[in-house]
């Protein structure tokens, strides 16, 4: 009989994560190279682990990962989002403790445009009255 395997989507600002979750030993792997040598930053790495450690299943799935779009941080934050998607189709028991975390709900704040005759998004430019 073949492995179940999960798969689910997950997105933060500009990243987009596409997360293929399997019953396995803890191995995670994001765009063909490990985690640790994927995000050189620990908050990154405890970011995408921070669901496993909720529901109390850290070592009992493999992850691979394919991440696009955004930096560091929004990758990791896509990537976080989608381990929670897969999850939830492995047992949806895990709803209640992650919604209580708040990792169900996809942090939709992303950059606001520049506006025009503006310095930036909200900033104008320096008023000189004489």
């Amino acid at each position: 009989m073949p492995e179940k395997t999960y798969y689910a989507t997950g997105k933060r600002k500009t990243s987009i994560a596409r997360v293929w979750m399997k019953p396995g030993a803890g191995k995670v792997t994001v765009n063909d190279q490990e985690l640790s040598s994927y995000f050189s930053l620990d908050t990154a790495k405890v970011m995408v682990y921070q669901p496993f450690e909720l529901t109390g299943t850290v070592g009992q799935f493999d992850i691979s990962a394919t991440v696009k779009g955004g930096g560091n941080i929004g990758q990791a934050g896509a990537l976080r989002h989608g381990v929670t998607r897969a999850l939830l189709k492995v047992k949806d028991e895990f709803r209640e403790i992650l919604k209580k975390a708040g990792l169900i709900t996809r942090d939709s704040r992303v950059k606001e445009r520049k506006k025009y005759g503006q310095k930036g998004a909200r900033k104008r430019f320096q008023y000189s009255k004489r």
